[in-house]
């Protein structure tokens, strides 16, 4: 037998590199039109919903960084028209595509998982409420939360802000479960509806094995990814979901479909893996055939949602300080980081004052080993400049927390 070989030696650089490359973050954007967008969103699987918009909502921040101000406005219908995409729990609340319906389901079926036995006996205690919920949806019309009575027996057994109520905590594990779907939005609300009238006719409704589907999941996301350690895809797209996957990787990698390699800077027994369908990019990036860009990214931004991973490759410690009281906040409630090449070289502190029509920026700050050049300062401003074409903002105010000599020019 021939000795096994050993797995190829990259450079921290080639695979920051190859993630940029991967999630649609180097070279020159792509033109903001549908078939743009759809290849976004089949090389990152899942845009992360969240309702806080101190500047734009987090999903079309994403798009933003990869495609430009115009990327939205094919959002709308994909998601609601085509139906190309629905709102399911990923590794939060986001947007997945319908394709991959049949993996999500494997996750419908299973919920409530056995570490949550308690929602289960709720939902068997509240028979009434949740028959009452399908009824209701059953005649046809999307409805809002607010629709459905509390016919509930035994109240959520919670002292938070899920206490009191019942319909939400019902309609959330329903739509868990895939017996509901969200059918539409009014005023930012969510629309229920069932899932004969929120699928398109033609998509896939069964469900894949477990087997199936982490190993589907797996691929999706090291493409995603461009490069990741096993622990890096357990936190990406199913985060929780992957059962069985050391197995998977070996098979994996004994079809041929993925590549172990190491990343410079880490541990002997580190393992990274690299899918076979980005070699050809990792090759190019290694003879030295790559063009980075300026972007700033949701605090949600697929690149950067895995804290610790993006420590490993970018050195760049991220965090949200939305959740963090005011006193305690180093840089300001809500953060953008700063890509400049294959860097994370700061962050800022954006605000869009609707009532002024005006983008604040509260605070611009690089990392302690940026020099401030001329040529970043350009970069990030022409990108603060395009993030206000993109809220609609009038004009771009500067606070004082800037670097030398930045705010003077």
């Amino acid at each position: 037998m021939p000795p096994p070989q050993r797995p190829l030696t990259i450079s921290q650089t080639d695979a920051r590199r190859l993630a940029l490359t991967r999630q649609h973050l180097a070279g020159p954007r792509l033109p903001a039109r549908e078939e743009s967008l759809r290849a976004v969103l089949r090389s990152l699987r899942y845009l992360q919903l969240d309702p806080v918009s101190v500047v734009a909502p987090s999903h079309d921040l994403v798009l933003w960084s990869r495609l430009g101000p115009q990327a939205g406005s094919h959002l709308p219908g994909l998601w609601w028209h085509e139906r190309w995409l629905f709102e399911y729990w990923a590794h939060a609340a986001a947007l997945v595509l319908t394709e991959d319906y049949p993996l999500h389901r494997v996750t419908m079926d299973a919920y409530p998982p056995a570490n949550r036995s308690y929602a289960r006996g709720w939902m068997e205690a509240n028979d009434a409420l949740r028959r009452h919920v399908l009824r209701r949806l059953g005649e046809g019309a999307p409805l809002p939360t607010d629709a459905f009575e509390d016919c509930s027996v035994v109240d959520w057994p919670s002292s938070g802000w899920t206490a009191g109520r019942n319909v939400e905590r019902m309609l959330t594990f329903l739509w868990l479960q895939g017996r509901i779907m969200v059918a539409g939005r009014a005023a930012g609300q969510r629309l229920w509806g069932l899932p004969d009238a929120c699928l398109p006719p033609e998509a896939d409704r069964q469900a894949v094995s477990p087997l199936e589907m982490v190993t589907a999941a797996t691929e999706h996301t090291l493409r995603a990814l461009g490069v990741a350690r096993p622990l890096d895809v357990r936190q990406y797209f199913v985060r929780g979901q992957y059962t069985g996957l050391p197995e998977v990787l070996r098979t994996l990698k004994e079809q041929g479909r993925v590549v172990p390699v190491r990343v410079d800077g880490g541990p002997p027994s580190e393992t990274w893996y690299v899918h076979v369908e980005a070699l050809g990019e990792l090759e190019s990036i290694r003879a030295g055939h790559w063009q980075g860009r300026t972007a700033l990214l949701s605090p949600f931004d697929n690149l950067i949602n895995d804290r610790r991973l993006t420590e490993r490759l970018w050195g760049f410690a991220f965090r949200n300080e939305m959740y963090v009281p005011k006193a305690k906040r180093e840089y300001g409630y809500y953060l953008l980081p700063i890509l400049h090449g294959d860097r994370l070289t700061g962050r800022l502190s954006p605000r869009y004052d609707r009532s002024r029509t005006v983008l604040v920026i509260e605070g611009l700050y690089l990392e302690a080993d940026v020099r401030p050049t001329a040529a970043l300062r350009e970069a990030v401003t022409e990108q603060i400049a395009d993030l206000a074409a993109l809220v609609g903002a009038t004009g771009v105010e500067y606070g004082d927390k800037m670097p030398e000599g930045w705010r003077r020019s």
